[in-house]
Formats: structure tokens, sequence, C-alpha cells
């Protein structure tokens, strides 16, 4: 058996302490890139510096340097693409450069490099002082050596096993029980009616209709989405029902899903009423919509999975209903765009799970308060 052969001279050993405390102190993740030897790439993209890349390799000209910059440049454009960022603020340390390289040349508004030497450097350099200033503390370690490396190594390895097991979590399939609950209602709501001559009996009494929601019926503002004007109508509806709903419950569980379902379904409703007073309104489009826009929001956080698909997939699909609402006759674009946007507020309210922080999560249901709010104020109090 052959002796695997350790080398933590000081370069080293400082790379190790600087990827421990960015991915297990500060929740950085390691990107996996084609053409980046010697270097590490982090991301994290809820801090100022979006990205974090430790390079190892020396460089000791300024034509070396300006090609580094130029590699950075081509691979943050491509981060950009699959992450949907307009900008990452990118954090460069360098930890192997020659006396001749001026750092300042490759400085831009979304590049900030720093040099560092030994640890001495840590507690010393401005921009981690201000950015990170546990740095310091966080990085003295009792162990040296062989031992350092096993320590980080380990707490590495557990920390990334423990982020694999929440996106395992997240994206593993479930049964959508409550997607399929809200498509038999639907249909039971269509199809009961029907079979017992009733349908515009039905239709009459709970659909959504300003001026009888005005007079109380507010049962209304829930009960119109449930309803649909004809088989083709009920058809699409549960069809993007199905194919949305089946993911979105799958990753953000049953009773977010509910939420966000309901939530929509109710300023989709609101909105319908606001644009259009005297016009009754049916269709659960209203409440699909917001789950689209709850579905981007969820994507936006898990971008690093979903980026390619929210980016090709999901924005255009919302701007090409949204483009056809307003040239279509008969389709209520007011509770499409009501729903849409109550979808993204209510989504910020519930959190994205093991994303959202409680001050997110907070202020997103404020806002989703004083969204209704504004609905219901301009709906019943407002003599414009």
């Amino acid at each position: 058996m052959n002796d695997v052969v350790i080398n933590m001279d000081e370069k080293n050993t400082l790379a190790m302490k600087l990827l421990h405390y960015f991915i297990t102190e500060k929740g950085y993740t390691p990107i996996i890139l084609q053409g980046a030897d010697d270097e590490i790439w982090l991301e994290n993209l809820d801090e100022d510096y979006k990205i974090v890349r430790i390079v190892m390799n020396y460089i000791h000209n300024e034509e070396q340097y300006k090609f580094d910059v130029f590699k950075t440049k081509r691979i943050l454009k491509k981060i950009k693409a699959k992450t949907l960022s307009f900008k990452l603020n990118t954090l460069s340390i360098f930890l192997d450069l020659g006396s001749s390289v001026d750092l300042e040349e490759g400085k831009t508004k979304e590049v900030t490099p720093i040099e560092l030497k030994e640890d001495k450097d840590l507690q010393k350099n401005k921009v981690l002082k201000e950015n990170y200033p546990d740095l310091p503390k966080k990085t003295k370690y009792s162990e040296d050596g062989v031992e350092l490396f096993m320590k980080i190594t380990n707490d590495i390895n557990k920390h990334n096993i423990s982020d694999q097991e929440k996106t395992n979590r997240v994206f593993s399939p479930k049964k959508p029980v409550v997607t399929y609950a809200l498509i038999i209602l639907c249909v039971l709501a269509y199809f009961v009616p029907l079979l017992l001559g009733k349908e515009n009996a039905i239709l009459n009494q709970f659909a959504v209709y300003g001026p009888f929601i005005k007079m109380g019926q507010y049962y209304r503002l829930l009960t119109g989405a449930f309803l649909h004007g004809n088989i083709l109508h009920l058809f699409f509806n549960m069809y993007a029902l199905w194919i949305i709903g089946i993911q979105l419950e799958s990753f953000i569980g049953k009773w977010r899903f509910l939420v966000v379902y309901l939530f929509s379904a109710i300023t989709a409703s609101l909105m319908s009423i606001l644009i259009h007073p005297s016009t009754a309104s049916i269709g659960a489009s209203g409440a699909i919509f917001g789950l689209l826009g709850a579905l981007v929001y969820f994507g936006y956080h898990y971008r690093i999975y979903l980026g390619n698909v929210i980016r090709s997939q999901i924005i255009p699909i919302i701007v090409l209903n949204l483009l056809l609402g307003f040239l279509m006759t008969g389709v209520d674009n007011a509770a499409h765009i009501g729903g849409l946007i109550g979808g993204v507020l209510i989504m910020i309210g519930v959190g994205v799970p093991y994303k959202s922080s409680s001050f997110e999560k907070t202020n997103g249901k404020v806002v989703s308060l004083l969204y209704l709010a504004f609905l219901i104020f301009m709906v019943f109090f407002f003599k414009g």
C-alpha cells in the first residue's frame, strides 16, 4: 500500500483555512468548473460577495494576470446565465503572486482582487476586515499539519453532506395530495352541476362578481376560482395545475402550497373586480399564475439547480400568457396579474425551505398583508 503525501505548506494551509471558513461559517458552496485549475470557486448569492475564488497557482507577471482577469470574466458570464444574476460581486483571493503584479489593474466594479501571503494578512486586509470581521478568529486552530488538514476536511465533508441531505429532501418526489384535491374539486364543481342541469345556477351563485361581493357575498372571491365555463376551459387550467402543482407542492410542501394557491386565488379575484368591477369572472388561472410566481421565487433561491428551467421555460410561459391575455378577448388578465403578484409575495412570506431567513419571511408576510389590504381598500372603500 502506497502512503499518501499531504503537502501542508503555508500556502496550502491558508487555502484550507479560507475554504473551511467560507463553507462552514458563511454557507458558500463550491462550484464545479472546467478549466479552473489550482483555484477554488465558491458561491453564496445571499452574501455581498456572491462569489469567492481562492487562487493558488503562481502568477508571476502582468501577462499571466491579464489572462487570469480575462478568464474570470468569462467564467462569471457563464455563472450569471446559470444563476439568473445581472451582477456577481466577486472576491478574488490570490495566494501566490509575483512582485511585479499590480492587482489594481484587474479591479472592476464587480471583481475585487486581494493578496494574502500569511495568516497575519487575514487581520490586516481592509476588504476582509470590512466584510468578514470574524475571519481571523474563526481561522485560529489548535491543530496543525496533518491534524489540521483532517479536521478541516472532516468539517467540510460534514457540512456538504448536511447541505446535500437538505437539497435531497427538497427535490425528492412527494405525493402531491393538495394538487390532486384541488383538481378533483374543480372537476366536481364543473361536472356535478352539469349532470344535474344546474350549471347556470351555480355560476350565478358562486362566480366572482363585484356588485354581489360588495353586498357581502365574500365567499365568491374564492369559489370563483373553482368554476369553469366549458370543458376546454377546465381542461387547460387543470392540465396547467397538474404540471405546475405537482412540482411546486413537492418542492415547498403541502401547507405552503395550499396557502400560496388560496392567497393567489383571492388576490386574483380582487384585482379582477378592481379592473372590471361589473364583469363576472371564473376559473383557476389566476391562482395558477400565483403558483408560477411562487415557482419563479423558489427557483431563484435554488437557481443553481433550476436556473435554466426558470429562464428558458417558466418566465417565457408567464410572459407569453400575459401577452396573449392582452391580445385576446374574454381573458381576465387582471386576475392573472393579481394572482401572479400575490403568489410571489406570499411565497416570500411562507418561505423557501432551508433558504429563507426569519427576517425575510416576516417581511414577506407584512408585504403580502399590505398588498391584500390595498386591493380590499381599492375594491370596497375607494370612491374614485
